[in-house]
Formats: C-alpha cells, structure tokens, sequence
C-alpha cells in the first residue's frame, strides 16, 4: 500500500515538473520572440516618428519619449503571433527531439496535455486583455502627453531656406539663405487672418525682413528681424509700417500635432460608458465629446472595445491548434504535411482575426456573431477531441 502510495506521489510530482519545464520553454521562447520582433518594428516606426516628430517642431526629448511610450501598443498588437510561433515550435521541438515521450511515460495523456496548453492560452489571453484594456492605452496617453505639453522649441532645425514652413498653426514662414554666422536674409512671415465673430472683426499680418536672427534667451524663443515692412489686413482695410528692428515672438504658436487623446488611447472605462450610455439611449452633447463617443466616432468605439475584450478570444483558439500537433507522431510518413497544414491553418485564423475586427461594428448581429465566431471554433474542434480521447483520460 505504501508503495502505491508513493508511486502515485511519485507520478504526480513528475507531472508537475514535467508541465512545468513545458510552460518555462514556451514562456522563455514567448519572451524572446515578443521582444526581437518587438524591437524591429518599433526600430521601424522610431524612424517614421522622427521626421513625424521633429518635423512638427518638438525636441529630440520629445521625440524618444514618444517612442519608448509605444512599445506597449506593439507588444499588444504582435502577441498572438509571437504566442503562436513560441507555442507551435516548442511543440514540434518535443516531438523531433522525442521528449513528449516522457510525458506519455509519466502516465500523461494526449487530452491532459491539450488541457495544459489550454489553461495556459486561458492566461496569455487574461494577459492580453490586461495589456490591450489598461497597459496599452495608459502608455499611448503618456506618450500624446508629452506632444500635448511640448512647446514648439524645435525652430532652428524648421528653418530651412527656400522652402515654406507651415509646421505651426496660424503661421508661415519663408526664408530665402541663411549664412554661416546664423543670419537669416530675405525673411517671410504670414500670421493667418483671425477672426473675432463678437465684434465683426477680422485681420492678418504679414511681415517682410532683409535680414534677422532667431533667438533663444530664458525659453522664449523669437525672431530679432532688421529692416523690413509690416503690412496689416484688418476688415480689408491695408496698412503698412516699416521699421528698422523689431521682435516677432515665437513662443505663443503651437504645434499643429494632433493632441487629443484618440479612441485608442481612451480608458476602457470611458469605452464601456460610451457603449452603455448609447444603448441607453442617454449620450448628450456634454457626454458625448468627454467619451469621445460622437455618431462618428461610435462604429470606432465599438471596433475599440472588441479588439481589447474579445478578440483575445482567439488565442484560446490558437492554443488548441497548436496542441493538435501531438496527435501525430513524427514517425507518420505524413507529419511535416500535417504539421504545414496546422501552420497554415492557425496562420488564417490569425488573419480572420485581424480582418474580422473591421467589420465587427457595422452592425450588432454582425458583432456578435464575429465575438461568438472564436468560441463556435474551440469548441468544434475541443467537443469531438474529449470524445476521441475519453477512453484515455
């Protein structure tokens, strides 16, 4: 009896280690993966955002804190390849390298090893959800945040002569050389015509320079201009002042970088609102622009919401496919065709996935059908598995 006893403790135990070194491989290859593809897109989109970011007229802090900000956002958007790639080839790893014969040795069974790759899908897809309602949008808002508290400080890289420079709002400017002391010749500034609907006013500047230099003295940045004409446009009527020296202060424009948060930066909380307060049919005015949850906007806000809480859905799909690996053995003159089969087949749900999710708001019956489409999935294929195996477990 004892030794029965300790046999049984004995299997359990090894279960336990066996399961474990399993979930260690996949987690460290999953880790691997995320962050080496991780990095080459966001090394990819780093130099997109320079000329986004510089261009517009902010500091190369700005710039790689905007950056670093939003590499949450491409982890949460590459997980459920990276989870398939780690999972599917540490899987067919065991195989060629005959250590799911252990498993099998140790009294484990084909259906307790899918259970195992299931509840570990089970917690990548809590993971996700985490990652892409709260990490990922908090991140994205941190990093609009600091193009929102950004003062257009980036001036002397804008100044490039002979072409037009309209980076910042209600202002353009032209300048036609500069030399190599930093003076600026023949210099063009256009103030855009601002109007007063109050008292029926409206007026524009321009402002015409031989010469100036662009000046930075305690933070205010301005233009020290000599011996030009000041033309003023108020209700068509022209008037024009000439001066020998005069400061045109820059510090009052801002940049024309889009900074409100977008609805992929929202809270969910302002998500689920929106959608709540819509059913209700209680969205007003005030309600509407604070949730970000205008008629316009309102298929976007759906499309948002289901991309964070439902299409994590799938890598409970994905973990299932990827498990069916084991059902052939590599001594099957058939498995590499049957393992490029699975390849291809978990690659498409991936795709369904992505593709799925645009037409997901256009309608609620077409919403709830593409939310229920990966749990119709896992269980057409999970249903005939247990009874397949119910004799082994």
């Amino acid at each position: 009896m004892f030794d029965a006893i300790y046999g049984e403790n004995y299997h359990i135990s090894m279960k336990k280690l066996i399961f474990q070194k399993f979930l260690k491989d996949v987690l460290k290859s999953f880790i691997v993966i995320s962050f080496s593809i991780s990095l080459i897109v966001w090394v990819i989109q780093a130099v997109g955002f320079l000329d986004f970011v510089t261009s517009d007229g902010h500091s190369l802090s700005i710039y790689f804190s905007y950056t670093i900000f939003n590499f949450p956002k491409i982890i949460h958007r590459i997980l459920p390849f990276t989870f398939f790639i780690s999972l599917f080839f540490t899987i067919s790893q065991y195989e060629l390298n005959n250590e799911l014969i252990l498993y099998w040795g140790n009294g484990i069974t084909k259906i307790q090893f899918i259970n195992i790759v299931i509840l570990y899908s089970i917690l990548m897809f809590l993971f996700q959800i985490f990652l892409g309602s709260y990490i990922s949008p908090m991140s994205q808002d941190k990093s609009r945040s600091f193009l929102r508290s950004s003062n257009v400080d980036f001036f002397p890289s804008l100044m490039k002569p002979g072409k037009f420079i309209d980076t910042v709002a209600d202002l353009t400017i032209f300048i036609k050389s500069k030399n190599s002391s930093g003076l600026f010749e023949n210099i063009f500034l256009h103030e855009a015509e601002k109007s007063n609907e109050s008292i029926k006013i409206k007026k524009s500047q321009t402002i015409q320079a031989k010469s100036g230099f662009l000046v930075n003295k305690n933070g205010n940045r301005y233009f020290e201009l000599y011996n030009g004409r000041i033309t003023n446009i108020e209700n068509e009527k022209i008037s024009n002042v000439s001066f020998e020296k005069i400061k045109f202060d820059l510090s009052k424009y801002t940049s024309q970088t889009i900074t409100y948060p977008k609805i992929q930066e929202a809270p969910s909380r302002d998500l689920f609102n929106c959608l709540y307060y819509t059913h209700k049919k209680e969205v007003n005015k005030f309600t509407a622009k604070f949730l970000r949850c205008e008629k316009n906007t309102l298929e976007n806000v759906k499309e948002e919401f289901i991309k964070r809480f439902f299409k994590p859905l799938y890598l409970i799909a994905i973990g299932l496919m990827c498990s069916l690996s084991i059902i052939t053995s590599k001594e099957n003159k058939n498995y590499n065709h049957y393992r490029l089969f699975l390849f291809i087949a978990i690659f498409f749900i991936i795709v369904i996935s992505e593709v799925s999710l645009r037409y997901s708001a256009e309608s609620d019956g077409l919403m709830f059908g593409l939310i229920a489409l990966p749990l119709i999935f896992f269980l057409t294929i999970y249903i005939p598995l247990i009874t397949k195996f119910k004799n082994k477990i």
